[in-house]
């Protein structure tokens, strides 16, 4: 007998069904932005404005420990959706150990090898005497710790995929909860600075892989972590890394900017400009997080109903989602527009910062009304298996366009072209996804005939 899960993804009604799955998503991944935030919150009120600055160098650190998570979570949930689409579910549950096992292996390696070299790639990614002591105090702690990080984030896209978005959104609140409560405890009773930040971050994360874990292996859950699926199988392999290689290249993109923008803002307007720029990917990540939780919300719908070959109501999820996304993120552009220097006071007290932060807002946040838009189109190629594409599109906004932009307004308009490198980026970016749209839809249309 089939799961109900199962049933209601290709019968219930569609608009109903995106925020049965989304809303827990969007929870989760708000949730996992508040990690972030309230750090830096925590951080700048209670240890300074160059400690916003040392915790901003670290950002493409933390971006390289996000890949591997995405490269296996959102590869493996994927794949997990479409084959529980086509009734296979002991090749979803092969999916589930292998991602397991590859969780392990790469953790182990990459943060091996980032230990080794922490203070000159530090250096590298744009620290200086004054903000180096608070970016390797946070990463000594954090770095150990990220393989907890990555199971938790990991297994709970495939715990959404399998059927489960509600309990996937209880994984996040409990290490989300947990983590406002041991920030201030940690920095204003212990006194353990920045430190102390990484410290809560670990442990609520290893709390939220408890309980994630213990999913898998319960005899009730539909999918199940078995011993014997635990070793590497290399059909699978290339399953799961073929799609997880988008959200990973875009990653690994996203670490390489983060460092060009360090090293540019260090250049053109200190390390104030980098707490700066702390502040201002605060906001971005608010909203950006929104819309990537109504991505992983869209994923098990659309994959599901893709590998079922019930083409109507693809689309219908893909242009509910489209819709969603274009609301919020003009939301985020009324704020950073009419509202940034309110924003940034969260953060610090600190004049001169907050002006730089006030001014990046309000350039860099022109273009985003239409960001949603491009980043629902990369999240369905990948939810439908075509990873080209998704790759392609993932890569836009992060490399095609955003680098060259960073190299070259700086040097027209100095601190401004920083700022403005980011909305040139994300308008060109999505002209290319709505070029990729238009030719998936005559797709589309031909698989109709087939399927009437």
């Amino acid at each position: 007998m089939r799961p109900t899960r199962e049933i209601k993804l290709e019968t219930k009604k569609v608009s109903k069904l995106v925020w049965d799955y989304a809303l827990p998503a969007i929870i989760g991944t708000m949730v996992n932005a508040t990690y972030n935030i309230v750090d830096r919150i925590f951080i700048g009120q209670g240890v300074g404005a160059l400690a916003i600055s040392g915790l901003a160098v670290t950002f493409p650190v933390m971006n390289l420990t996000a890949a591997l998570g995405m490269l296996v979570g959102a590869g493996a949930s994927s794949r997990i959706s479409i084959n529980l689409g086509k009734k296979d579910h002991q090749r979803a549950e092969k999916i589930l150990g292998n991602s397991f096992l590859l969780t392990i292996v790469f953790n182990l390696i990459f943060i091996t090898l980032l230990m080794i070299f922490l203070e000159p790639i530090l250096m590298a990614f744009g620290a200086s005497e004054q903000t180096y002591p608070y970016a390797k105090e946070y990463l000594q702690i954090i770095l150990p710790g990220n393989i907890f990080v990555t199971m938790t984030y990991s297994f709970n896209s495939m715990m959404r995929a399998s059927g489960y978005p509600q309990k996937a959104m209880y994984t996040m609140l409990i290490g989300a909860v947990l983590n406002i409560i041991l920030d201030p405890i940690f920095i204003f009773v212990f006194g353990m600075g920045i430190g102390g930040v990484a410290w809560a971050t670990i442990i609520s994360m290893i709390i939220g892989m408890l309980f994630v874990m213990h999913h898998f292996t319960r005899k009730s859950s539909s999918l199940r972590l078995r011993k014997k699926n635990i070793r590497f199988e290399k059909d699978i392999l290339i399953a799961i890394v073929s799609i997880g290689l988008s959200p990973f290249f875009m990653q690994v993109a996203a670490s390489g900017v983060a460092v060009l923008m360090n090293t540019s803002l260090k250049t053109y307007g200190g390390d104030l400009a980098i707490g700066a720029y702390g502040i201002l990917m605060s906001l971005f990540m608010l909203i950006i997080m929104f819309v990537i939780g109504l991505n992983q919300g869209l994923q098990p719908i659309i994959g599901y109903n893709y590998g079922a070959e019930i083409y109507d109501r693809v689309k219908t999820a893909f242009f509910y989602g489209i819709k969603i996304a274009t609301v919020v993120t003009t939301f985020g552009f009324l704020l950073g527009m009419f509202a940034p220097r309110l924003f940034a006071r969260a953060f610090t007290s600190d004049v001169e910062l907050l002006d730089l932060a006030e001014n990046a807002m309000r350039i860099s946040i022109i273009a985003f009304p239409i960001v949603g838009f491009q980043i629902v189109i990369s999240g369905f190629f990948q939810s439908i298996g075509k990873a080209k594409k998704s790759i392609i599109l993932s890569l836009s906004r992060q490399i095609i366009f955003l680098i060259p932009s960073i190299i070259v307004l700086p040097r027209l308009f100095g601190l401004n072209g920083v700022w403005a490198a980011t909305p040139v980026s994300d308008f060109l970016a999505s002209l290319l996804a709505a070029y990729f749209f238009y030719r998936e839809i005559k797709v589309f249309r031909k698989l109709d005939e087939k399927n009437p």
